[in-house]
């Protein structure tokens, strides 16, 4: 398989200098790839459809936001094979995210710890990238699009951003996904809180009926939720979704626990760790979604997923659909089908 080989003669280089430089050599080159037709020689996954939130998803194996933060490059990931693309998080201004040195890998967990913090262009160079896109242009498939707050937006004031953003990108995503997750801004995480999170829901969902009226069209909202909450954070959350009537979650965010990567060289750095160390705390609040919500509304599994048998797992916890990121720059764009393969065949 091209594709294989061509990665695993790749990955020895990119894994050799800084993790941020090689997502910033790497995306451009899989753009250029799909100009020039490269990317065709790549086999895609069998058709497979999902529908899940009214959307019909080509297969069930998507790309998790943030390795594409502004849609820069949306035309070379839809190459790959997924059955959906998920870009952004985008914020109202643009801004830098926080200093470098800010994304690590931790071969020996198959990890990496990123403390990025919202780094993009802005949400209008963010819909321009969109338009621009033979993607979105063509109608070739599901694009998620998803939004958060500034750093420098205080936590009381982060509704007006998510409703700045929601306005934005409406027009043009299958679905919305509100990040209020990533522990890589500061507080963030505040608005999972019940008050918080009841205030901000029910502002959405107003907004989102008036978009809908306006451009007659419903765009779905998926909230997307993090990996560090008990039980009773689990059901207040279920609890707020259905009560709001969103129209998905997903689960889950990074984790800021490190007890699977304790002794390894960066693992106490700040920010996010995924990958596998991830797997079975996603999995685990998505079994306790599930349980919570029955089929009131569906979740999207992600978290660790390296193999087939990762994404199946996702789908037996009680997901719909999955989303890949860590496991994709480790093992290469042959996940993607290995991974649909596996999902096709357990139905």
């Amino acid at each position: 398989m091209p594709d294989k080989l061509l990665y695993a003669l790749a990955r020895p280089f990119l894994f050799s200098i800084n993790a941020e430089a090689a997502h910033d050599l790497t995306l451009p080159l899989i753009k250029k790839a799909a100009e020039l037709g490269i990317t065709k020689a790549i086999a895609k996954p069998e058709s497979d459809p999902r529908r899940v939130m009214g959307i019909t998803f080509p297969n069930p194996v998507g790309l998790a936001a943030g390795l594409d933060k502004d849609g820069s490059y949306i035309d070379g990931l839809a190459a790959l094979g997924f059955g959906f693309i998920e870009i952004g998080t985008v914020t109202p201004r643009a801004q830098p995210g926080n200093p470098k040195p800010r994304m690590f890998r931790l071969p020996a967990a198959h990890a990496i710890i990123n403390r990025m913090g919202f780094n993009n262009g802005g949400v209008d160079a963010f819909v321009a990238n969109v338009q621009a896109s033979r993607f979105y242009q063509n109608k070739e498939g599901v694009l998620g699009l998803n939004i958060g707050k500034n750093a420098d937006t205080p936590i009381e004031r982060a509704a007006d951003d998510y409703l700045h953003c929601l306005e934005k990108v409406y027009p043009y995503a299958s679905y919305v996904t509100v990040n209020i997750s990533s522990p890589n801004t500061k507080n963030l995480r505040q608005l999972q809180g019940a008050s918080e999170l009841d205030a901000l829901l029910s502002q959405l969902k107003d907004a989102q009926q008036r978009l809908a009226d306006r451009h007659r069209r419903y765009v779905p909202i998926a909230l997307k939720i993090a990996p560090d909450i008990d039980d009773e954070q689990i059901k207040t959350i279920a609890d707020s979704l259905t009560r709001h009537r969103i129209d998905a979650v997903i689960a889950t965010n990074t984790t800021v626990t490190r007890d699977a990567v304790q002794g390894l060289p960066h693992a106490q750095e700040a920010g996010g760790l995924s990958g596998a160390p991830v797997f079975e705390l996603s999995n685990q609040v998505i079994r306790a979604l599930k349980a919570e919500l029955g089929d009131a509304l569906p979740i999207i599994g992600v978290g660790g997923i390296f193999s087939g048998a990762d994404a199946k797992a996702k789908i037996d916890a009680g997901a719909s659909l999955v989303q890949l990121y860590t496991g994709l720059i480790y093992r290469g764009p042959a996940l993607v089908r290995e991974c649909a393969a596996a999902l096709r065949n357990s139905r």
